[in-house]
């Protein structure tokens, strides 16, 4: 499923116009990608948790060269499914 049909399913079941669920989708996105900025954790009860994983800088290597390369730390969205959600997969 991809954002399009997103949309269409969401306008199917609240019976909105396509352009109104549009706005809906959008809108529950960017909430959840500025709690994120912020550092604060999104929960759904019964969905899932949002939240955002700090990586520490570590040393790699170039597979090219061999050369040691310093991966500099970073931060990751993440997302823990909730029982809810993981009852109806299963």
């Amino acid at each position: 499923m991809n954002k399009n049909d997103l949309v269409a399913a969401v306008a199917d079941s609240a019976e909105l116009s396509k352009a109104d669920a549009t706005k809906a989708v959008d809108s529950v996105f960017d909430a959840i990608t500025d709690a994120l900025k912020t550092g604060t954790e999104v929960r759904l009860v019964g969905f899932g948790t949002f939240a955002v994983s700090e990586r520490a800088e570590s040393e790699g290597r170039n597979p090219r060269t061999g050369e040691k390369i310093t991966i500099p730390a970073s931060r990751l969205p993440k997302f823990k499914p909730g029982k809810a959600l993981k009852d109806a997969v299963n």
